[in-house]
């Protein structure tokens, strides 16, 4: 059962509307590395997690997002509010409103026309929030390295938030929410290492031949060797005779087929031969390269013609 706080979980202070920056802040609201797809991502994984202490830990967090995305969502709506009114009751002329909805080359016009300035599940750019945000795939061992990636990216968003307003109320209540990422992202990290072993993610083992090679496969000037391909940590092979066909076989792909569906598929490669002995002629050939160029030369023979006169 989830309960509200009508108070929110850091105070908003911002000191003057402003509805590019509100537009902007859309990012953390209904984008990809926002605040509710963090709450969706972690809220979801709970539910069907066995291990007590982390289903406590996701449903903790989740919540929190939940508090996060109504901290965002009040900053934009506070952003918006003297643009709202004047939208809503049509204070001046159109042209000058639509200058000062639109703020310097941003596209806050259109969410204010379509949401009337409050916060809406869009990201900064107006692409609607979408499911396809949660990436979870079931095993805590993934999931938690998952998280542990959104939690970086959405601390990095946050910083360019930052980066992009002085307002001093706008920046701290932004700085807190970037701060609480970092502190979920040290939960996951402790909750990922607290599985022994965690890697590799899942259960089968690999191929021991396979497990430590390291491919060299994009070759030539910035080559370089670090502990991602040392030869203390992996086995690096940069022949493409050592990567190809590593199996023993012939690389060549094969399958065994029933005798109808070998007719079968014989028949339809008979009819669908190219003969590499031909070379038709092509529509481009017919006319259009042709047309294309006739009119081209008869631009340049009028000018010609004009330059005489």
């Amino acid at each position: 059962m989830f309960t509200h706080n009508k108070r929110l979980q850091y105070t908003v202070r911002v000191a003057a509307p402003n509805p590019a920056l509100a537009n902007l802040l859309l990012e953390q609201f209904g984008g990809p590395q926002g605040e509710l797809a963090a709450a969706m991502r972690y809220f979801t994984q709970a539910i069907s997690e066995d291990d007590p202490g982390r289903k406590d830990m996701l449903l903790d967090i989740a919540t929190e997002e939940l508090s996060h995305l109504e901290v965002i969502g009040s900053l934009v709506a506070m952003l918006n509010k003297g643009a709202k009114g004047r939208l809503a009751e049509a204070v001046e002329e159109e042209a000058e409103l639509f200058r000062s909805l639109q703020g310097e080359g941003n596209d806050s016009h259109v969410t204010q026309v379509l949401y009337g300035g409050g916060p809406a599940l869009v990201n900064s750019g107006g692409q609607l929030w979408n499911a396809g945000y949660i990436d979870s795939i079931g095993e805590p061992t993934a999931d938690l390295r998952s998280n542990i990636a959104a939690e970086a990216r959405a601390k990095i968003v946050y910083e360019r938030l930052i980066n992009v307003t002085d307002d001093p109320g706008v920046r701290d209540a932004l700085t807190f929410l970037m701060t609480r990422e970092m502190a979920h992202l040290k939960s996951f990290e402790k909750a990922l290492y607290s599985i022994e072993p965690n890697f590799p993610p899942g259960k089968l083992a690999g191929m021991p031949q396979f497990e430590e090679m390291y491919v060299n496969t994009s070759q030539g000037e910035g080559d370089m060797r670090g502990p991602w391909n040392s030869d203390d940590n992996f086995d690096f092979v940069s022949d493409p005779e050592q990567f190809t066909a590593v199996d023993g076989g012939d690389g060549v792909p094969s399958i065994v087929l029933s005798p109808m569906e070998e007719r079968v598929v014989l028949a339809m490669a008979e009819r669908t031969a190219s003969d590499p002995a031909s070379n038709p002629v092509t529509g481009v050939e017919l006319g259009k390269a042709e047309g294309t160029m006739a009119k081209t030369q008869k631009i340049a023979m009028s000018a010609d013609d004009a330059d005489i006169e």
